[in-house]
């Protein structure tokens, strides 16, 4: 069993995790020996091929080319001459080594007609019968055979020696041994094995840069490995519960996950098909960072209906697989940030972690904290007046103490049923009354109305909470630094709509920053843009009207006008 480190012992740099050998080698190696073989067998058959084409066309040419000196002889006067004349041997037989020399021939054999030999290199043969096929000749037609003579196998021609009158007086008969062939055709084999040896070599060569640039992109992974590999990457990447999107440095995407297409609402994921960044319809801020390459850490970046927190880094090359041992590293992380050699794989890789319900909460827990920052501002102005009221009635002025509580009383109350007798939304009356107490404390004047009856569950409660809180939020922050301080809130249910128009007393927003304020950091507070900071406000609203099927229209006229339209549907506050 491992043994755990002592304590103050320094631990050991984390392994890479195991690695998995299984047989056949790297899929480079592997394709260099099926090449080489392959060319070596091509060669070696070109080879054979070329040598019998060599023979075949040696022996085709000696062919021609004794049937040509048969012929030549055959015609020749003196020859004619010589056979009808007496003692042909001794005026044809030095003629005949003459050319036999001369030719390049193996023997030249001028005969009678019955086959007995004039001439011969061999002067013992001289009067004998001549070996081979001879009816065709003496039929007057020209023959070439491969017969073997005295002079053992051999390629010949035999030619008919005619007089004026076209008789057939004798026969020539000229040849060229096998062997002075095979001598020939061995002398042309040098060149055909040079030949061969090359194009191994230039094969090989080839074979051997290619295995080379294969087992660097491949990492000298076998086909087995990469098979394996591939199906563990691949069902890693559908598995994923966060998105995972791959681009390359030309804008496109190279691969997605499933929960990517989910969450950004891309086309269903298809492997052979690259996708261009133009193409799909995806948030302006989510299409800016991928085109850009940037790295980015845990960036929030917001959809119509989402809150999306969003990692990308470079796509690098992962460390060989065949540093110490062949297989793949399993457990161990395959790429590296540092730049350098590990970046050369190109492109971006994208995380998106979902966050819109955590924002939600997030949302409601920002109201529930200006719910008790009201409820402590009501306690220090209730103890206040309380403090007035007790001391009036120790001053003896006990009516005026008892009208200062009851106008105090009527006060407090007035807001909260203006919207009980008419909208009747717990969760809209509770913040009304947190956001009075927030605006008096900071010396803020609120006028809130509110008319008609909202039905009850007509309407999500939180989505209304963070449209009505944002709102009234940014209103008391911009009435602040004016000098009437005053926001102004109306809340008017009719139709089968309610209209909510918040506005205040502050600068206004210009025009060309309307559509920009909607957009994620837009917002001028101090403060970092993140989950649960500044800069998400009017973004959120702007989520939360579209989730309930609302218009927004931003005016401004003296100060901001925000004036959302939200249809009203049916249903039971339970439900919701």
């Amino acid at each position: 069993m491992p043994v755990a480190p002592a304590i103050g012992d320094s631990a050991a740099p984390p392994r890479r995790g195991r690695r998995f050998r299984p047989g056949g080698g790297p899929l480079a190696r592997r394709l260099f020996l099926v090449q080489l073989v392959l060319i070596v067998i091509v060669c070696t058959a070109l080879s054979v091929t070329s040598y019998v084409t060599t023979k075949n066309n040696i022996r085709q040419a000696t062919a021609d080319r004794v049937l040509s000196i048969a012929e030549t002889i055959a015609h020749d006067p003196f020859v004619t001459s010589a056979v009808s004349g007496d003692d042909p041997s001794a005026r044809l037989q030095p003629f005949a080594l003459t050319v036999i020399k001369t030719a390049e021939v193996d023997f030249v054999t001028i005969m009678d007609r019955d086959g007995t030999r004039y001439t011969h290199p061999d002067a013992d043969q001289l009067g004998r019968h001549y070996l081979g096929t001879i009816d065709r000749a003496q039929a007057g037609h020209s023959r070439i055979e491969e017969y073997v003579g005295t002079l053992g196998p051999s390629v010949r021609a035999i030619v008919p020696v005619e007089d004026a009158d076209g008789e057939v007086t004798a026969m020539v008969a000229v040849g060229v041994t096998l062997e002075t062939l095979s001598v020939a055709q061995a002398a042309s084999l040098p060149q055909i094995i040079i030949v061969a040896l090359a194009a191994i070599a230039l094969g090989g060569l080839g074979s051997w840069l290619l295995s080379r640039y294969l087992r660097e992109v491949t990492l000298g992974y076998g086909p087995e490995e990469l098979k394996r590999l591939f199906a563990f990457y691949d069902s890693a990447l559908h598995s994923l519960r966060e998105g995972l999107i791959l681009a390359d440095d030309s804008g496109r995407l190279v691969l997605y996950n499933d929960e990517a297409a989910a969450l950004l609402g891309l086309p269903e994921p298809d492997e052979s098909t690259l996708i261009a960044l133009a193409e799909v319809a995806l948030p302006e801020s989510v299409r800016d960072l991928l085109s850009s390459g940037r790295v980015a850490v845990d960036e929030i970046h917001l959809t119509e209906d989402r809150v999306l927190v969003i990692s990308q880094k470079k796509a690098s090359q992962p460390r060989s697989g065949r540093g110490s041992g062949r297989g793949f590293e399993r457990g161990g992380g395959g790429s590296s940030s540092s730049g350098g050699e590990s970046g050369r794989g190109g492109g971006t890789v994208a995380t998106l972690r979902d966050r819109t319900d955590i924002q939600e909460l997030t949302g409601e827990l920002a109201t529930m904290t200006t719910l008790s920052e009201a409820l402590r501002a009501q306690t220090h102005e209730h103890a206040n007046r309380l403090h007035t009221v007790s001391t009036l009635i120790e001053l003896g002025r006990s009516q005026e103490a008892l009208d200062f509580a009851v106008k105090d009383k009527q006060e407090a109350q007035s807001l909260t049923d203006s919207f009980v007798g008419s909208l009747d939304e717990p969760f809209i009356t509770a913040l009304m009354i947190g956001k009075a107490a927030q605006a008096h404390e900071r010396g803020i004047e609120l006028t809130v109305t509110a008319t008609g009856e909202l039905p009850p569950g007509a309407l999500d409660a939180r989505d209304l909470v963070t449209v009505a809180g944002n709102l009234l939020d940014n209103a008391i922050d911009a009435a602040a630094d004016s000098e009437e301080k005053h926001v102004w809130a109306d809340f008017v249910a009719a139709d089968g709509e309610l209209i909510i128009t918040i506005a205040d007393s502050g600068p206004g927003i210009d025009e060309d920053e309307i559509d920009a304020i909607f957009h994620l950091g837009a917002s001028k507070k101090s403060g970092t843009v993140g989950v649960g900071g500044h800069g998400f406000g009017l973004v959120l609203v702007r989520q939360a009207v579209g989730r309930l099927g609302g218009d927004l229209e931003v005016e401004s006229d003296g100060g901001a006008i925000f004036t959302v339209t939200l249809p009203l549907g049916e249903g039971d506050a339970d439900e919701r």
